[in-house]
């Protein structure tokens, strides 16, 4: 950033523009914090920010042409491969159903009360490194660690309804405290977000779940009323008793396993928020009291599905999840895993077997204390062990299906993907060497010889992992 902002004091130097660039937001507030600065460089201009991110152009500092937004007073221009966005000073107005504000130029102090909290209105001079504090408060609530709205907080909420999401973020990503009377306004203004795009709330609830602490995010949340805006099949999972080896309920125990998630990596944690979502649509009590969830599995990757496409993550994060909540079951029924369920684990999740360890790991941590537990150190060097064997690709049926046709003069059909699905088999437990076609020949010349019947589910073992 640093580098960034010295090309900017260089190109204003000497010039109108000296010192009517201000540096303002996360950047300041997180300097000041001592935290590492963020990507994104936000730039205040007192003057129109078109006509000043032209002047940078020309003055050579640019990597290339600007991108304008003349309607709002923005740009963006890049600087030594970084993003840095310019805004004219403004004020803003808000039709009640619209996130489209009407803009005027204004001055820094109006610009200030335009924005979501004291501590994001802090300025810095790019000319000469000055701090300015407009509202005169920012920087007794960042000593303070206060999250503070500049106007009256149903006000603010209520024009730009994502900031109650970025009011929850904040919090604990900061280690910040509301103010007063701001958690009631979020309260008050949570149906607002009704307006926002699913890609906005998607963006901002990403961010939160890569925050040192999503579960308080995901509590406060689910307390302000936020939750049941974007993602209500959520919840459901409170109040639903599991028992067995669970001591808690089905929301506090996800909450629980995704403060325990090792990394902040979003395929896991949004895996983990709905590793279980299944589980009120499938609860049943049996005679003697055992609570069962059969198949919430499969209906908590449906539901997974469900909320992600509403929320326009991409198919492909949606597809991973959606797999992560289907298998996360897969550890759960036998003390060991086998060379053939390390094959097949392998086979079925590829890459995402790192994303699905984690996940495991961070659903069992948050069981009743002193539940026996797999050993998940056994079954990372064995996954380890057999990937090193046998990556991936090469789980699969040595023969194609034409080189099986050709083999047995069967036409295309299902016989011929019985076949071929034997073969596998036969690679998953290892009676078979991948890749092996010699091999693969004599097993179906062999086979069809003997009249065995060709049913993959008659030959070796079911799923053992």
């Amino acid at each position: 950033m640093d580098r960034i902002l010295e090309r900017l004091r260089e190109a204003v130097l000497g010039s109108p523009w000296q010192g009517r660039l201000w540096l303002v937001g996360g950047a300041v507030r997180d300097g000041l914090l001592g935290l590492k600065a963020g990507p994104d460089l936000d730039i205040v201009v007192e003057g129109d920010a078109g006509e000043a991110v032209q002047f940078l152009v020309h003055s050579g500092v640019a990597d290339g042409p600007p991108v304008l937004f003349p309607r709002f007073g923005t740009a963006m221009l890049r600087v030594g491969g970084v993003p840095v966005d310019f805004v004219t000073a403004r004020k803003e107005a808000y039709e009640p159903d619209s996130r489209k504000p009407q803009v005027e130029p204004a001055s820094l102090l109006e610009d200030a009360l335009r924005r979501d909290f004291t501590v994001n209105a802090l300025l810095r001079s790019v000319s000469d490194g000055d701090l300015a504090d407009p509202l005169g408060q920012g920087l007794a609530d960042l000593k303070a660690r206060i999250l503070r709205t500049p106007l009256d907080a149903e006000t603010t909420f209520r024009d730009d309804p994502l900031r109650m999401l970025r009011a929850v973020r904040f919090r604990w990503q900061l280690g910040f405290e509301f103010a007063p009377g701001l958690a009631e306004a979020i309260q008050s203004q949570a149906n607002r977000l009704r307006v926002i795009s699913a890609e906005r709330i998607r963006d901002e609830w990403v961010k939160t779940l890569l925050n040192p602490a999503p579960d308080r995010a995901m509590a406060d949340q689910k307390e302000l009323g936020l939750l049941a805006e974007f993602a209500p099949e959520l919840l459901d999972m409170v109040g639903v008793e599991q028992g067995s080896d669970h001591h808690l309920d089905v929301w506090d125990h996800t909450l629980l396993a995704l403060h325990n998630t090792t990394s902040p990596d979003l395929l896991t944690r949004l895996a983990v928020v709905f590793h279980d979502v299944g589980k009120p649509a499938t609860r049943t009590v049996e005679a003697d009291g055992r609570t069962r969830f059969f198949g919430h599995e499969r209906v908590g990757a449906e539901i997974a599905t469900r909320v992600l496409d509403r929320l326009r993550f991409a198919n492909d994060d949606t597809e991973a999840v959606a797999k992560l909540v289907r298998n996360h079951m897969r550890l759960s029924s036998a003390p060991t895993l086998t060379d053939s369920g390390a094959r097949r684990l392998i086979r079925d999740l590829d890459s995402l077997v790192p994303h699905f360890l984690d996940m495991v790991e961070a659903d069992a941590s948050a069981l009743r204390p002193g539940v026996r537990r797999l050993d998940l150190a056994a079954v990372r060097r064995k996954l380890a062990e057999i990937a090193a064997q046998t990556p991936a690709s090469r789980l699969a049926s040595p023969l194609s299906g034409d080189e099986i046709m050709a083999l047995t003069d069967l036409p295309p059909g299902a016989e011929v993907g019985r076949i071929k699905a034997l073969l596998l088999e036969e690679v998953l437990e290892g009676r078979l060497a991948p890749g092996d076609a010699e091999g693969a020949r004599a097993f179906v010349l062999r086979t069809l010889a003997a009249a065995t019947p060709l049913d993959p589910q008659t030959s070796g073992n079911q799923e053992d992992s």
